[in-house]
């Protein structure tokens, strides 16, 4: 009997590679639409993911478990590559989860600011061009 086909993912950071596993038979990254599975025959995809709980899957290793900032997530083939601003790698699954709520999910005041100015441009823009189709 054949053996079954496995995956090769890859976790990319900025900085470093911080996973790279071969004979993966399934990955599991969370998504804006919920979660979303990879099988080796699923068809080329492209994903953007949210910060979450990625779950991948060896024969040798079973399952494993990585905390994962927003990014991106690409197959093609039998390759998964998964680009992210910042990940942990956990052991224990309720850790990884309060690393998610607290490292991920909180915007530190910096970026509350930005987005607030970013929102104020959009809406005056918005309000111009609104005046200039009226005149």
């Amino acid at each position: 009997m054949p053996s079954p086909a496995r995956m090769t993912l890859k976790i990319l950071l900025p900085f470093e590679v911080l996973v790279e596993s071969i004979d993966v038979l399934r990955v599991v990254v969370e998504t804006q639409a919920g979660s979303f599975g990879l099988l080796p025959h699923r068809l080329d995809c492209v994903a953007s993911i949210t910060p979450g709980i990625l779950v991948y899957e060896t024969a040798e290793a079973g399952e494993s478990f990585v905390a994962v900032d927003e990014g991106a997530m690409v197959k093609t083939g039998m390759n998964v590559l998964v680009s992210v601003r910042n990940a942990i790698i956990g052991v224990g699954l309720s850790e990884l989860r309060e690393a998610v709520k607290r490292d991920f999910l909180t915007l530190n005041e910096q970026e509350q600011d930005v987005r607030a100015v970013l929102a104020r441009m959009e809406t005056d823009f918005v309000r111009r061009i609104a005046q200039l189709h009226h005149e």
